[in-house]
């Protein structure tokens, strides 16, 4: 049996924000040092990503959606998505966010929590999904592409004053993370 065996997906809760906010820094100083510049990411606090967290979990806000996957209490990944005001590339919600810890990665838990954010948002009239990348990060390339998603758009963009390049992944057709 493994770790991966434990794992249980669930809506995420205002009592996730801290988990959420350790793991999406942990996951960030390990995926973009050297991307990103060092300075940035020891500087992330999880006292500031867990209020963010805390807000978005409280606003019950029927167009967001946070899904959590826990091990023995705690979390180790989890995956956010939202509705979009206006369509991008022609898709109108976006993936925005999904961070694993390594332990559980390639073992099929981002592939169920992408597909719970898809069906939530479906279900709230989701035709088509946007998921935004820093470029460099070849490791969330290749998690999108061998989900089906098709490059949009490489574009640069500004994040907190760094100029970075952007990846836009899309999936047209939601259809395809249902159950066959």
């Amino acid at each position: 049996m493994s770790a991966t065996d434990s794992i249980f997906l669930r809506p995420a809760t205002p009592d996730d924000a801290e988990g959420i906010a350790i793991v999406r820094i942990d996951s960030w100083r390990k995926t973009y040092r050297g991307i990103i510049p060092d300075t940035y990411l020891d500087s992330m606090e999880v006292e500031d990503s867990m209020v963010l967290w805390r807000r978005v979990l409280t606003a019950a806000s029927v167009t967001t959606s946070v899904f959590v996957a826990e091990l023995d209490g705690d979390v180790v990944g989890f995956a956010a998505g939202k509705m979009l005001d206006e369509e991008k590339f022609g898709l109108n919600a976006e993936l925005a966010a999904i961070y694993l810890e390594p332990e559980i990665q390639r073992a099929g838990i981002g592939r169920s929590l992408v597909r719970m954010v898809a069906a939530a948002h479906q279900a709230q009239g989701a035709h088509g999904l946007i998921a935004w990348v820093i470029a460099r990060n070849k490791i969330a390339r290749q998690f999108y592409e061998k989900l089906g998603a098709e490059l949009l758009v490489e574009q640069s963009f500004n994040w907190d004053g760094m100029d970075l390049v952007e990846a836009g992944y899309g999936w047209r057709d939601l259809n395809i993370f249902k159950p066959h």
